[in-house]
């Protein structure tokens, strides 16, 4: 049976009542979570907030993304070694791309051609044609590539390297490294802001988020975290998402089981919102209404809500959920 928990019950629950968090979204969007344990999608109504449906698909599945017509998901399945292929109408696998060893993060072009993939066991970035199916490039990186962000226009995508403790610059012309920028250690998410001014990289166990600026690539600000209560090794972060607007961003800061709230223009932390245990992803509904965060101890994802910055509910998906997309309309 799904779980559905609100924070104001469990608020009531442990004798901290919060007020004032129960919203009702405007629009309903498909959510699509990989549960990297035991390897299915969740499809959780955003309207209802209900897991409808339950895919099974291959072995530990993480990076997760979707067509930009919403046709169609792309799944890494890390241990399978490939990237499968999800039709939204019929819910089924329809095929799958030559992703390289242990695929782990990806990002999607923004004209919705190619797939940039971080190929983890051999230190590749892998550039893989939708439409032929077939790669394009292999490009050799750092060790433990990881992260995977690509610009507003598409000229430069960026991987982090978890061991090289590097931000690697490409080129998706010619596929080659323009640029390396040193970061904290083990960098896990790369997230252009929408102007492509600036990319953040978030670095798990350095405990910050790297601004840097995409003209000079350089870094210009580190963001650090403190949350009172909490030693500062238990704040890792990883998933970062910057609003459309560009001025505010969300980081998911791993066993701190809390989702900051930063100034994007200040890089200023407003706020820590409280979510499940061991928050990994995020990702906005399209009407940036809410962002929905995969918690990965407590095998379930938080919607929150962007107006009040305040957790709405948490709903039980799979075991172990990692990634989380949203259906484009």
């Amino acid at each position: 049976m799904t779980r559905r928990l609100t924070f104001k019950a469990a608020a009531i629950a442990t004798g901290l009542l919060t007020t004032g968090l129960m919203t009702t979204p405007a629009s309903a969007y498909m959510v699509y979570v990989s549960n990297e344990k035991d390897n299915t999608i969740s499809v959780v109504d955003s309207a209802t907030m209900e897991v409808v449906k339950t895919i099974p698909v291959g072995q530990r599945p993480r990076g997760i993304t979707i067509s930009h017509d919403g046709k169609f998901i792309y799944l890494c399945a890390s241990d399978d070694d490939t990237i499968e292929i999800i039709d939204t109408a019929t819910l089924e696998i329809v095929g799958s791309l030559p992703s390289g060893p242990d695929p782990e993060l990806f990002v999607l072009s923004p004209d919705g051609k190619r797939l940039y993939v971080a190929n983890e066991d051999d230190n590749l970035v892998t550039v893989i044609d939708l439409e032929t199916k077939k790669v394009l490039a292999e490009v050799p990186v750092g060790v433990e590539p990881e992260g995977m962000g690509v610009s507003p226009d598409g000229s430069v995508m960026v991987n982090t390297s978890e061991t090289t403790n590097m931000a690697h610059f490409i080129d998706t012309t010619s596929h080659e490294i323009t640029d390396n920028v040193l970061v904290d250690s083990r960098p896990r998410f790369a997230e252009f802001k929408p102007d492509g001014s600036e990319v953040w990289v978030s670095s798990e166990i350095g405990g910050t988020v790297s601004v840097i600026d995409n003209a000079t690539r350089e870094v210009k600000h580190k963001i650090t975290f403190e949350i009172p209560g909490l030693r500062s090794e238990s704040i890792q972060p990883v998933g970062v998402r910057i609003s459309a607007d560009g001025k505010k961003a969300y980081v998911a800061l791993g066993p701190a089981n809390r989702v900051a709230v930063v100034n994007a223009e200040t890089y200023e932390v407003e706020k820590y919102v409280l979510v499940g245990q061991r928050v990994w992803q995020l990702a906005f509904t399209p009407d940036q209404k809410m962002i929905i965060s995969t918690n990965g101890v407590s095998n379930d994802i938080t919607f929150i809500d962007v107006a009040s910055d305040e957790p709405i509910q948490s709903v039980t998906v799979g075991a172990l959920p990692w990634g989380v997309v949203v259906s484009p309309n």
